[in-house]
């Protein structure tokens, strides 16, 4: 097993976690949504401690705003739920409703603020923010990279146009560089990971995921090894170059292959 893969394998447990540990936190009222701006669309559910007839559901107008009966419009966009929560208490103090209300404002639907993962993950869409969310917690929220199809390298293009390389081999070996935070209207993408292809006299001639830094003695591998037949010591490569100009390379075990190298594993001499 490469590096590459047992990072990913350590990541899977993590990633799987992530995700109950979200919902814990949100079935025990964390703060999740003290933490989470608001926007058009979040739906709120406003609780007043002691007197239930007060308590409803509101949604967040296109103006940033909840109509609530016994204050009125209040202005919520770009705030927090804590903050709304002192809001309506002032207002509820002010208007003469309650000498001391507890206020509990929680949001039941967020809406306003999305990332989208995009690519070779295994439930691609958008996400919502619920908290400060970094690049990890996204991948965990769309439920992992598919392993089998996924690049080295995601892109994280933050909603005002600037791109960031986000390198995933580092990324699952706890490298918190590579954890950059995520903001609404950003997406992380994942694309195809570089593939070669191997024929002549190996076990599974066909196309292969090409794993980084891999050799053609690892290519072989990955293509079932060697037919009784076959040696690695007359073996060539194909390559294109940037200009679209094919060229041949004979190679050893030793070398490196490259994104849509042709590998062919030629008959023994003797």
């Amino acid at each position: 097993m490469t590096l590459w893969n047992a990072a990913r394998r350590g990541l899977l447990a993590m990633l799987l976690l992530v995700p109950a540990l979200a919902s814990a936190a949100a079935a025990t009222g964390d703060n999740d949504s003290a933490e989470y701006r608001l926007g058009a669309g979040d739906l709120l559910k406003i609780n007043v401690y002691g007197y239930p007839d007060m308590s409803a559901d509101v949604r967040v107008d296109e103006a940033g705003s909840i109509s609530y009966a016994y204050v009125g419009q209040v202005a919520v966009g770009g705030r927090s739920a804590r903050d709304v929560e002192s809001l309506v208490a002032q207002k509820l103090i002010t208007g003469g409703f309650i000498r001391s209300p507890q206020v509990s404002v929680l949001v039941a639907d967020y809406r306003s603020q999305k990332v989208a993962v995009m690519g070779q993950v295994s439930r691609p869409g958008q996400y919502p923010l619920r908290k400060s969310s970094s690049v990890i917690d996204l991948l965990a929220e769309a439920g992992g990279i598919v392993n089998a199809t996924a690049a080295d390298e995601a892109t994280l293009l933050h909603a005002d146009g600037r791109k960031l390389a986000i390198d995933l081999f580092a990324l699952f070996d706890g490298d918190p560089t590579q954890n950059s935070p995520v903001s609404a209207g950003d997406t992380i993408y994942v694309p195809r990971a570089s593939q070669f292809y191997i024929y002549g006299e190996v076990q599974r001639p066909g196309t292969y995921r090409l794993e980084r830094n891999m050799t053609v003695s690892q290519a072989i591998s990955a293509g079932g090894g060697l037919t009784p037949r076959g040696t690695d010591r007359r073996a060539t490569v194909k390559r294109r170059s940037e200009q679209g100009k094919e060229t041949r390379l004979t190679v050893k075990g030793s070398d490196l292959l490259q994104a849509d190298d042709v590998l062919v594993v030629k008959e023994s001499l003797f």
